[in-house]
């Protein structure tokens, strides 16, 4: 698996897991339908990148270059010397290992960004995410209740923390 940074044509690899409703059963907003969107999204993150606020990597396999998914290191903050981490992986990549070895590259790379504290939230009954956060050494810091309104109810959160 390697890391690139992501492009606005890697809209169309995240459109399909965009639209997959049982990837994003625990992301803030529901599946999306319009390939356009995704575009925004996209688009967005990698003007985000521009201001050294967030880095988003598209995840390929190392023979072939298949998109699996992407990652980021979001919401940096130099100040304090911390940052969010994310990921998201297209169903068939589930499983096989992708998710802990990107996440342990944006760890080190963070580290190595002199980066002190990560965090991460998973909506509550994640488990698969949240177990991959425990393997990375992050610990659980808190409870959000509410958090998040999706499809008209309420939310939960969980906040894990690292500090590197």
């Amino acid at each position: 698996m390697r890391l690139e940074p992501l492009t606005a044509g890697d809209a169309a690899h995240l459109y399909p897991i965009m639209g997959d409703p049982e990837v994003m059963a625990y992301w803030d907003v529901p599946e999306i339908d319009d390939p356009d969107v995704v575009a925004e999204i996209v688009n967005g993150q990698v003007e985000g990148m521009k201001s050294g606020r967030a880095v988003h990597w598209a995840m390929r396999t190392l023979h072939g270059r298949d998109f699996l998914g992407s990652c980021d290191l979001s919401e940096i903050d130099r100040w304090n010397r911390r940052a969010e981490v994310g990921f998201m992986l297209g169903r068939e990549a589930w499983g096989q290992g992708y998710a802990l070895e990107a996440m342990r590259t944006v760890v080190a790379f963070a580290a190595t960004s002199g980066l002190r504290k990560l965090t991460a939230r998973t909506h509550l009954g994640n488990r698969r995410s949240e177990s991959l956060l425990e393997k990375l050494g992050f610990s659980e810091e808190g409870l959000l209740r509410g958090h998040i309104l999706k499809d008209g109810e309420r939310r939960d959160c969980r906040v894990f923390g690292l500090l590197l």
